[in-house]
């Protein structure tokens, strides 16, 4: 079994398909292809892939009914790279499980630092740990202890639980819903003044320069991603 990290494509269009195989190849990825939604789910059951890069729009069916039927089974990261630029489809992917969302045309540098990015947060994950560290920020997810550049901040239960939620998630895109529905409940989806008060609050605490953020990163018109490092 190879050690490297491995990668299903699922993309239509040959040109991508060969402009990311060699992109991806000399970065030491292992490179699984697929054409459609048929084809891509079935080597997503058979090889497993550390990760996925999904295009929505396939000849068979739309990228989204991958994704649909990839999450009733699996919680493997998926990147969404896609002509389709509208916040609407960024909104709409992220809310059904995508990781990430990259729109065409793309840089092959920043797709390779989102990858790096998301595989490092599955390595975390299956580590465990209750320390999580980046930049000069120590989150304790076991003593609730948040210090950053050695001094110990108070947070508010809520602030707390905002921001420990978007570690646990740390280079992920998590849309305002999704945020709002986890830490406040299902009935809350669309109270979009309650993110934006605490987020500011919580850029005031672990931030050098609140207008400049470093960990709490704002994805315009989608959501916030938090900083993986």
């Amino acid at each position: 079994m190879s050690s490297e990290p491995s990668v299903l494509i699922i993309e239509d269009e040959p040109q991508i398909r060969r402009f990311l195989r060699v992109s991806l190849e000399c970065q030491g990825y292992h490179l699984i292809e697929a054409q459609s939604v048929r084809e891509g789910t079935l080597q997503a059951t058979q090889a497993h892939p550390d990760i996925v890069i999904l295009d929505l729009g396939l000849p068979d069916l739309d990228g989204m009914e991958f994704l649909t039927r990839l999450r009733e089974w699996s919680q493997m990261p998926v990147i969404v790279l896609s002509a389709r630029g509208r916040e609407e489809d960024k909104v709409v992917a992220l809310d059904a499980g995508a990781n990430d969302y990259l729109t065409k045309p793309f840089g092959v540098n920043e797709l390779l630092a989102r990858l790096r990015v998301l595989l490092r947060g599955e390595a975390r994950s299956a580590a465990d740990s209750p320390i999580y560290e980046v930049g000069e920020l120590r989150v304790d997810l076991s003593s609730r202890q948040v210090i950053v550049r050695g001094e110990q901040l108070h947070l508010t239960p809520t602030q707390y639980r905002l921001l420990t939620t978007m570690i646990k998630h740390a280079g992920k895109v998590l849309t305002h819903r999704q945020l709002l529905k986890e830490v406040w409940g299902p009935h809350s989806v669309r109270e979009h003044q309650y993110l934006r008060v605490y987020v500011g609050q919580i850029r005031q605490k672990i931030e050098s320069d609140p207008t400049r953020p470093r960990y709490l990163l704002t994805e315009s018109g989608v959501g916030y991603r938090f900083a993986a490092e």
